[in-house]
């Protein structure tokens, strides 16, 4: 694991998630932090109505994408995988 991708990343990520989550949820969706990879993805799994919802991508790269970078800059981008 390179240095910037130290164990403390994914808490901190987990915790970002933490606080975006209950406006997720309260459309009915969730997110689940799956991986971060060493290049600085985090891989997230969408639940409930965010599966197939028109909106999700831009809930993905405005809502969550960019909350983690604000607050963890070593995340480089987010990915939702199935």
């Amino acid at each position: 694991m390179p240095a910037s991708m130290q164990p403390q990343t994914k808490e901190r990520v987990e915790k970002v998630i933490s606080l975006i989550r209950p406006a997720v949820q309260a459309d009915g969706g969730d997110v689940e932090l799956v991986e971060i990879t060493p290049e600085g993805v985090a891989r997230v799994r969408l639940h409930g109505a965010c599966v197939g919802c028109p909106s999700s991508m831009i809930t993905l790269k405005s809502g969550i994408e960019r909350n983690l970078r604000d607050h963890v800059p070593e995340i480089k981008s987010v990915e939702a995988i199935d």
